[in-house]
C-alpha cells in the first residue's frame, strides 16, 4: 500500500490547483509583508529624523550654554559694564566703554550668526542699549524694554525666568529669550523663533510635514511651514471618508534650560504607492505561475528530485562536524555546488574563528574608548576663558591657565595603562580643579587629603575625574561658595582591605529618580548625551577589577551629593602595574 500511494500518479490539474493556492497564498503574504515593510520604513524615517532633531537641539544647547557663560562671565568681570553703569549714556565714558563692549559682540555673533541679538539693560535707569547690530523693528526694540522692565519687577515670573530660555512675544512676533542679572546691570540674548527653527525646516518631512517651536503651555511660537517655504493648514479636516493611507509620526525633542521643545510632524505619502506596487507585481507573477505550472511538471523529475535529495543529504550536516560524501549528480550546476558546499564548509570554520578574535578586539578597543571619552566643549572653554583673560591683560592668570590646560590634555593622551598611581591621579583632580577656578573665580573652594597607608596605590585612570565633573556642573553656582571634598583613605571591608575614595560637594546632591536607580544599579538615561562619563566609570571598574569594586551614592543630610568608591588590589594581569 505504501509502495502504490508513492507511485500514484496525479492529472496536471492537480499541479495547477497547487500552483493557484501557493500564488494565492503568496499575495497574501507579501501583503502583508508589504504592511510590515512601510510600516518598517516609516519608523526608521521617524528614528533617523528623530536623531536629527536631537543633533540640532544638541547643537543649540551648547550654543544656549556657551553665550549664557559669556554673557556671565561678561557682566562679572568686564570693567566696561561698571563704566557705563556709573556714567549717563550721553557722556563720552559711557560710549567708549560702550563701544569696546559692542566689538566684543560682534566677535560673538561672528561665531553664532547675526540673528542673535544682544542687550545690556540698567534697572535703576530703566535704560536699554544693544551690544551688537540688532536684527529688529524698532517697535519690537520698544517693546523688548517694556517688557524687560515688566520681567525683573515681577520678582514671581523673574525667578522661574532665570537662567532659562524661554519664549516672548513682541509686536506680534515670538521671540527666544534669556536674561543673566548681575547686581543692577543685565545682558540679554533675543533670537527669533522662526530664525532658531530655520535648519530644521529644511529637512524633508513629507509633502504636509512641518516643524515647528512649542511653549510649555502647548502654544506653537512659530508658523507650521513646509520645506517648500508654503503655509500649511495643520486644523484637522472632516471628510465623509477618512485618509487612512496618509498617516503623520509626532516627534517631540526638549532643550535644556529652556521653556518650549521642538515639534516635529512627519507625513509621507510614497510608501503606500509602494504597496500598490507591489501588489501589481504579485499579481503578475501568479499569472505568469499559471502559465509555467505545464513547465513545472515537466522539470518535476528533471530538476525538482534531483535537488530534493541534495538538500535532503545537506540537512544531516550539523554545521561543527565534517560534511557528509554527497552522491554525485548528473546535472551539472548541482555537482558544482556540491564543489561550492565543501568550500562553504572551511570559509565558515575560518569566519567563526576570525569572528572571535574580532570579538575580543571589540571589547578592548570598548574599554579604552571608554577610558579615553572626554567632552570637547571642555577644551572650547579653556580656550574661551584664556581668550578672555587675554582681553583683560591677565598675563600671569594666561600663563598658569595655559600650563595647567597642557598638563590635563597630556595627561589624558598620554596614557594608555588600564592602572596608574593613585599620586598621578590626584595631581590630575588638582589641575583640573584649578582650571575650574581660573572659570568660576570665586564661586567653588576645594579640599584633597590622603592618608599615608593609600600611599603607592594604584587605581583606573580618569575615574576621579567623572565625579568632580559631575560635582562641578550641579554644584557650582554663581549664588554660593560650593564646597567640594575628596578624601582618600585604607579601610578593612567584610572582603578584604580596600582603597576608599570619598568624593562629596555641598550643591543640591543628585535628583530623587536618578539616586534611585544609581543605588539600584540601573542604567541611566543617556538619549540626549548626558550621564554617559557615570555608566561608563561603573562599566569600567566592573570590567577592570572584576565584579569586585564598589560604588555607592548618596545624597549628604546637610545637602549635597557624596559618592563613595571601594576599589580592591588590581588583578595580577592587569597592565599598569608599574610605577
Amino acid at each position: 500500500m505504501a509502495r502504490q500511494a508513492e507511485n500514484k500518479l496525479y492529472p496536471i490539474q492537480h499541479y495547477v490547483r497547487i500552483i493557484l493556492i501557493i500564488s494565492f497564498s503568496a499575495l497574501v503574504l507579501d501583503f502583508m509583508i508589504s504592511f510590515a515593510s512601510i510600516t518598517i520604513v516609516k519608523q526608521q524615517s521617524a528614528r533617523d529624523l528623530r536623531d536629527t532633531a536631537y543633533l540640532y537641539i544638541n547643537r543649540i544647547n551648547n550654543d544656549f550654554s556657551y553665550i549664557s557663560h559669556f554673557m556671565g562671565w561678561t557682566l562679572a568681570n568686564d570693567e566696561n559694564i561698571k563704566v557705563m553703569a556709573a556714567h549717563g549714556p550721553d557722556e563720552t565714558a559711557f560710549l567708549k566703554a560702550n563701544l569696546s563692549l559692542y566689538r566684543r559682540f560682534v566677535e560673538l555673533q561672528k561665531s553664532y550668526g547675526t540673528a542673535y541679538n544682544f542687550f545690556l539693560y540698567f534697572d535703576k535707569k530703566n535704560y536699554l542699549q544693544n551690544c551688537a547690530p540688532m536684527g529688529m523693528t524698532y517697535t519690537e526694540y520698544q517693546a523688548l524694554q517694556k517688557q524687560v522692565g515688566i520681567y525683573i519687577k515681577d520678582k514671581v515670573y523673574y525667578e522661574k525666568l532665570y537662567s532659562w530660555w524661554s519664549t516672548v512675544q513682541l509686536a506680534g512676533k515670538f521671540y527666544i529669550l534669556n536674561i543673566v542679572p548681575y547686581h543692577d546691570s543685565y545682558l540679554i540674548c533675543l533670537i527669533s523663533a522662526d530664525d532658531l527653527i530655520r535648519p530644521l525646516r529644511q529637512t524633508n518631512l513629507g509633502e504636509n510635514g512641518y516643524a515647528s517651536l512649542t511653549s510649555e503651555d502647548g502654544t506653537r511660537v512659530t508658523s507650521p511651514i513646509s520645506n517648500k517655504g508654503e503655509l500649511l493648514d495643520v486644523k484637522p479636516k472632516q471628510t465623509a471618508f477618512p485618509d487612512l493611507l496618509r498617516t503623520k509620526t509626532t516627534v517631540n525633542g526638549e532643550f535644556t534650560n529652556a521653556s518650549f521643545y521642538v515639534k516635529l510632524v512627519i507625513q509621507f505619502g510614497a510608501f503606500e504607492k509602494i504597496m500598490i506596487a507591489q501588489l501589481l507585481i504579485v499579481l503578475l507573477a501568479v499569472i505568469i505561475a499559471c502559465s509555467l505550472c505545464f513547465i513545472m511538471l515537466y522539470f518535476k523529475n528533471k530538476v525538482l528530485q534531483p535537488i530534493k535529495n541534495f538538500s535532503y543529504n545537506l540537512t544531516f550536516w550539523d554545521g561543527d562536524g565534517e560534511p557528509l560524501d554527497i552522491r554525485s549528480s548528473k546535472m551539472f550546476e548541482l555537482e558544482k555546488a556540491n564543489k561550492q558546499f565543501l568550500n562553504l564548509v572551511k570559509q565558515i570554520k575560518d569566519y567563526k574563528i576570525d569572528i572571535y578574535e574580532r570579538e575580543i578586539e571589540k571589547q578592548r578597543i570598548q574599554l579604552d574608548y571608554m577610558k579615553l571619552q572626554i567632552k570637547p566643549h571642555f577644551f572650547l572653554n579653556c580656550l574661551t576663558t584664556i581668550h578672555s583673560m587675554a582681553q583683560m591683560g591677565m598675563d600671569e592668570e594666561i600663563q598658569q591657565m595655559a600650563l595647567s590646560t597642557s598638563d590635563y590634555f597630556r595627561y589624558i593622551f598620554q596614557n594608555g595603562q588600564d592602572f596608574v598611581r593613585l599620586e598621578d591621579e590626584l595631581e590630575h583632580v588638582r589641575i583640573y580643579l584649578e582650571i575650574q577656578k581660573s572659570r568660576y573665580r570665586d564661586s567653588f573652594v576645594y579640599r584633597i587629603s590622603q592618608s599615608e597607608r593609600t600611599r603607592g596605590a594604584r587605581i583606573p585612570p580618569l575615574v576621579l575625574q567623572t565625579f568632580v565633573e559631575n560635582a562641578i556642573k550641579y554644584a557650582v553656582s554663581r549664588d554660593n561658595e560650593a564646597q567640594i571634598s575628596l578624601d582618600v583613605a585604607r579601610e578593612l571591608t567584610e572582603d578584604a582591605e580596600m582603597t576608599v575614595i570619598r568624593i562629596s560637594d555641598s550643591g543640591p546632591g543628585f535628583a530623587p529618580d536618578v539616586l534611585t536607580k544609581l543605588q539600584d544599579g540601573q542604567p541611566l538615561d543617556q538619549a540626549h548625551g548626558t550621564q554617559i562619563g557615570i555608566m561608563n566609570t561603573v562599566q569600567r571598574l566592573a570590567y577592570l577589577y572584576r565584579d569586585r569594586a564598589a560604588i555607592r551614592f548618596a545624597n549628604r543630610e546637610g545637602g549635597g551629593a557624596c559618592v563613595v568608591l571601594y576599589l580592591p588590589e588590581p588583578p595580577a594581569n592587569s597592565t599598569g602595574m608599574g610605577a
